[in-house]
């Protein structure tokens, strides 16, 4: 009775699963639906066209964040290995400390003891906090600047209208 109780959930349990995968499949067509939306929103379609626009220089960004990357985990390699061989043993090893210091996450669980080091990853903590800021401030400016744009080719439009408004004939 038991194995027959139990091979009925088995089959139920894979219907639930149909059902949840078609659950899934709804969702995710609910979700491409709403994206279509994005066609509509202007601030995000000159967002879009923004960040199109200074795609070099955000890439320029990337790869400098990538080289600091890489730099900041050797350095802390060179200067650490002997003495935390666990933390900074292998420059794979230091460059997840670099990422966790380049992101200003900053976990703790892995420092530098010797005063190199603790000068090396000050560099690395504050170079880090100027890669942070460089993609934002080039965003910010790509949108303001598609931004008057805009309103500088809505303007004519909106003046007739003021003109129509005022106008008492």
């Amino acid at each position: 009775m038991r194995r027959y109780v139990h091979d009925q959930l088995f089959i139920h349990s894979e219907a639930a699963q149909l059902r949840r995968g078609l659950s899934w499949m709804n969702r995710l067509l609910r979700l491409a639906a709403l994206i279509k939306f994005s066609h509509f929103s202007i601030a995000l379609r000159e967002l879009m066209h923004a960040l199109a626009d200074r795609r070099y220089e955000l890439l320029v960004t990337l790869a400098l964040g990538g080289g600091l990357l890489l730099l900041g985990a050797t350095a802390l390699y060179w200067a650490e290995r002997e003495v935390q061989p666990e933390a900074f043993g292998s420059i794979p090893r230091a460059l997840y400390w670099a990422v966790i210091t380049l992101t200003a996450v900053g976990y703790g669980d892995v420092s530098p003891v010797t005063p190199l080091g603790k000068i090396l990853a000050s560099l690395v903590a504050m170079s880090g906090i100027g890669l942070v800021a460089m993609p934002t401030g080039i965003m910010a400016a790509a949108f303001s600047d598609a931004m008057q744009r805009r309103r500088a080719l809505n303007a004519p439009t909106l003046a007739r209208r003021e003109d129509d408004e005022m106008d008492p004939t």
